[in-house]
């Protein structure tokens, strides 16, 4: 004897999550993949102002971590243009993009933190921004690998 049965709907929600946590969690890693071109940019953008000049950045102080800013003004550019390609991926719904997302958004936490006697506002605004990233990539599993948003 057997069984016929429909195939799911479309807009049935996946087990594990609602049809609204599933909502927002898609509409966190959109919002992610805006952040990390965002971000990506930012970095770009730090890192030419501290190759061009070295007293563009004031230091607020001594710190363990002394790095020359033009090692720093490198760093950023090349750290920028590695998350903006990342934010392209998770926009494009690539799963090498989450996970790279993942990766990329915890060195820029990172990195941000060392960064943090040159401009301690922007960096601990990119630090939660990172933090916000990670989260929203993590938590998305309402879509299996290969679909897209």
């Amino acid at each position: 004897m057997s069984q016929n049965n429909a195939p799911p709907r479309p807009d049935a929600p996946r087990p594990g999550k609602s049809g609204n946590a599933a909502a927002w969690a898609s509409g966190g890693t959109l919002f992610a993949g805006v952040l990390m071109l965002v971000t990506g940019f930012m970095d770009i953008f730090q890192g030419i102002a501290g190759i061009a000049e070295d007293d563009v950045y004031a230091r607020v102080g001594d710190y363990v971590f002394k790095f020359n800013l033009t090692t720093w003004g490198w760093i950023h550019l090349i750290l920028g243009v590695v998350v903006a390609i990342a934010g392209y991926g998770i926009l494009k719904g690539a799963e090498w993009g989450r996970v790279a997302g993942i990766a990329l958004a915890s060195l820029n936490i990172l990195a941000h933190f060392l960064f943090l006697p040159y401009q301690p506002w922007w960096a601990l605004f990119s630090m939660a921004i990172s933090v916000f990233v990670i989260w929203a990539l993590a938590s998305d599993d309402a879509y299996g690998p290969g679909e897209r948003y």
